[in-house]
């Protein structure tokens, strides 16, 4: 080959090389220095950007940390220092004002509610249109959105926080409790009115709004208070009514009968993943039904599965019946003081067990949040009073009996130590029922604890989507109510598979803010509870004849007065 040549074939060759080591640019070929130039640049790029994203992965990081620790600030100023003292107070200032209502009239409302249940004519089952459900019936539908995962994980967290004690003090709420509730169920059916559809549309805001509002320069206030009151309860049915519950639901579920499957989709549990499509179905078909179809699941379900758990838990009680003198002694013994402790921490022993006990009681029962008095409202009872004795069932069945239940479960489980009113190292409150339980029943214990959350809270659900919707019916209109019935059962699928406690969190705190504007207006209208409560007991117990207030609108008042029959 000529040199010729060969200069012409190391051309090419370069030309080659070229074609793989070069970029095209407008002026031509980028030589090799420039491209490393260039691929370093990309590389650095790359390498910002990565920055830039941890960084703002930790800024996320660090606002939700933020977030939650200013939650856990309002939360603990709402429901410790203020709430609690609020609540135990007008439960106080109610009890006084009607005489004490739940002692003296005993055997009054005991007969007209649960007593009712089982004598034929009584009219506690009676529907008297397609509008309007029974009084058993708003009982039920409001106990399921009561009786839920507070009456289960919320008192073991009460006893092993605050000591056997905090049972007492739970009871003491209770016992305040029945009057706030009475209260709200007399002002809810007082100030109730029929909207488009015929339906009977009652709650705290509508007290607030007419009754508060209807006060001298109190009209502004009462507004507000109201819009407030349905905010609060709208964004509380997505958290405490809905994720929170079906969270637990999901994990009970998975710790009792799918421990051994780690399958997942996308980072997501198939098992969280099909309980969730599960579960939000069955609630979408009941839930878009509306309040009829609700009550009557709930009329089913909560007889059926309060009187399974307290079945479960009297064997549990029995089992241990050795014990119970020294169970009961504990609950006194230590709401006042601890023997483990002395000086100035048994004070702080005390106020722990009767923060824990306040605060897991109405937790449960709800008396004061003004939430239940939603269903109550609903009922077709003309008469206030019948339907406020309701609501005193309500709050003595819930903690009373189911609470008490459980509290008896976990002080027999052998966790608690009742010598110092201390749990054993290492007891998780989440899961203590379940073990309990399994300490008598073996394996099946855990699956039935199981069970008995899935009922307890999915039934709280479907009572929470109702109170969701009369909030949103009350701002928004009715039309709007089947938007905010889509999402929420599109939610429960959210509740299912999520890992982070701080949207329930948040809506706990909202929760806590119903509770405000509630008794703000049950204490104002007080004066109004006391002249409803009074007519009542001289016309039904007394038999003196007087002219039954029944509505604060003539109209309605009229109507009620004209087709009132003995139904109490």
């Amino acid at each position: 080959m000529s040199a010729e040549g060969a200069k012409r074939v190391a051309r090419q060759s370069l030309r080659q090389k070229d074609k793989v080591i070069s970029i095209p640019s407008a002026g031509g070929n980028i030589c090799f220095f420039g491209q490393i130039a260039r691929l370093r640049s990309l590389s650095l790029f790359f390498v910002g950007d990565a920055l830039r994203r941890r960084k703002e992965r930790i800024r996320m990081e660090n606002f939700l940390t933020t977030l939650a620790e200013i939650n856990d600030k309002i939360n603990a100023f709402i429901w410790v220092k203020i709430g609690l003292v609020l609540l135990i107070g007008t439960g106080v200032l109610m009890t006084c004002c009607t005489k004490w209502f739940q002692i003296t009239h005993l055997k009054h409302w005991w007969q007209q509610t649960i007593g009712g249940v089982f004598r034929r004519g009584s009219g506690v089952h009676a529907k008297t249109d397609k509008k309007t459900i029974s009084q058993f019936q708003a009982l039920c539908t409001a106990l399921a959105a009561t009786i839920g995962t507070g009456n289960i994980a919320g008192v073991s967290a009460a006893i092993v926080i605050g000591g056997p004690g905090a049972v007492f003090w739970m009871w003491v709420a209770a016992f305040f409790g029945m009057m706030t509730n009475f209260s709200e169920n007399v002002l809810g059916i007082y100030y109730r009115r029929r909207n488009s559809q015929g339906e009977w549309s009652g709650g705290a805001m509508y007290y607030l709004k007419d009754g508060l509002g209807g006060k001298k320069h109190c009209k502004t206030i009462g507004s507000v208070l109201a819009v407030l009151f349905s905010v609060f309860a709208i964004l509380a049915s997505f958290g405490i009514g809905n994720m929170g519950q079906i969270n637990k639901i999901v994990l009970n579920l998975k710790s009792a009968f799918f421990g051994g499957v780690t399958a997942a989709v996308g980072g997501v549990s198939v098992v969280s993943l099909a309980c969730g499509v599960v579960l939000m179905i069955l609630a979408a078909l009941i839930i878009i039904g509306g309040l009829q179809r609700i009550a009557t699941v709930a009329e089913r379900v909560v007889p059926f599965m309060a009187v399974l758990y307290i079945i479960g838990a009297l064997i549990v009680f029995f089992t241990h019946i050795g014990s119970v003198g020294a169970m009961f002694a504990a609950i006194f013994r230590f709401a006042f003081g601890s023997k483990a402790v002395a000086g100035g921490a048994a004070g702080i022993a005390i106020q722990q067990a009767i923060t824990q006990g306040c605060k897991r009681g109405v937790f449960s029962n709800e008396a004061g949040l003004g939430s239940s008095v939603m269903v109550h409202s609903s009922s077709n009872v003309k008469e206030p009073v019948t339907q406020g004795m309701w609501g005193i069932f309500e709050v003595f069945f819930d903690t009373f009996v189911v609470c008490t239940m459980t509290a008896i479960v976990v002080l027999s489980s052998g966790y608690i130590d009742l010598e110092t009113g201390l749990a054993a190292a290492g007891t998780d409150d989440a899961t203590l029922v379940a073990r309990a339980f399994g300490n008598v029943f073996g394996p099946f214990g855990e699956k039935f604890v199981a069970l008995a959350m899935l009922l307890f809270a999915f039934t709280t659900v479907l009572g929470w989507s109702q109170y969701g919707t009369k909030a949103v019916e009350y701002l928004f209109g009715e039309k709007a109510t089947k938007i905010y019935k889509v999402i929420f059962v599109v939610m429960i699928l959210s509740g299912a598979v999520m890992t982070s406690s701080l949207a329930w969190d948040i809506s706990d705190t909202f929760n806590g803010l119903m509770m405000l504007p509630n008794l703000i207006g049950v204490v104002v209208l007080c004066p109004m509870v006391m002249k409803i409560t009074k007519n009542y007991v001289n016309r039904k117990i007394k038999g003196i004849p007087e002219e039954p207030v029944l509505s604060h609108f003539p109209d309605i008042q009229a109507e009620a007065a004209a087709s009132q029959t003995d139904e109490v």
